[in-house]
């Protein structure tokens, strides 16, 4: 039944799974209601997480109410602990947003929420990130996530990014890292989808960021705070809430 399991949950992607799971909820809790494990997104406790990951499983990362996996748990216990995101009046920009965050953020009175994508049927704005449909200094958030290292021209999206970001504002720009790298790795001539799952861990991605992404960050203007924001929890609440000791979240700044 654990391999069927991790069978669908590589097979289907969390988008589908995500929508699936929104009727099935109910279901999906009962079933899995416990006390070992904690969502903060939902604020449900579980006796489990569920396995994920391309290649080798991660044990316990995803949340089976929310679907959420540790680097959106990160984000949240942040957003919640460390920012008033939940209580100040904000202009939002969310790209390719996660649909548990676009569900509940777009319910929030104190946002003016927008979410925009290229392809996805359910945001406000079909936009090109590197051709963003914004003026300069719209927004005071931007959130957009695994998204870059979809891009060729990441400096490019990065740059417009800057360039609708109001100054004083802040946002949160996730991508897979290998904190062991130096220099990011990407080569373009690589195209084959099966080839890219080899180099860069995802069919549809054309870089292993390193820890020169906050360079690039910074080349775009930003400043950056590389914060390992999972390390402020003890072991036990890291285990609770599904973290990763070693995940970064990217969070920079406009002057």
């Amino acid at each position: 039944m654990k391999k069927i399991a991790k069978l669908l949950l590589n097979k289907i992607p969390r988008p589908a799974l995500i929508t699936m799971s929104i009727w099935a909820r109910p279901l999906i809790y009962k079933f899995f209601k416990g006390t070992e494990f904690y969502d903060p997104i939902d604020g449900r406790s579980y006796r489990k997480f569920l396995p994920y990951g391309y290649g080798k499983q991660r044990e316990n990362a995803l949340s089976p109410g929310t679907l959420s996996l540790e680097r959106h748990r990160q984000m949240w216990l942040y957003l919640q602990n460390e920012t008033d995101f939940f209580i100040k009046n904000y202009k939002v920009l969310h790209i390719a947003p996660e649909q548990e965050f676009l569900r509940k953020f777009k319910r929030m009175k104190n946002l003016n929420y927008i979410s925009a994508d290229l392809f996805s049927p359910i945001v406000d704005v079909k936009a090109d990130i590197l051709d963003l449909p914004f003026t300069d200094e719209s927004f005071d958030i931007i959130f957009c996530n695994h998204v870059l290292e979809h891009i060729e021209d990441d400096a490019k999206a990065i740059s417009e990014m800057y360039r609708v970001m109001k100054p004083g504002g802040w946002g949160i720009f996730q991508v897979p890292m290998k904190n062991s790298l130096e220099k990011t790795y990407e080569d373009f001539s690589i195209t084959d989808p099966k080839e890219r799952q080899k180099h860069f861990g995802q069919y549809d991605h054309v870089r292993w960021y390193g820890m020169d992404y906050f360079d690039r960050l910074k080349k775009a203007g930003f400043e950056v705070d590389v914060n390992f924001y999972s390390q402020k929890f003890t072991e036990e609440e890291i285990r609770k809430f599904g973290l990763r000791h070693n995940e970064i979240l990217p969070v920079v700044f406009k002057k």
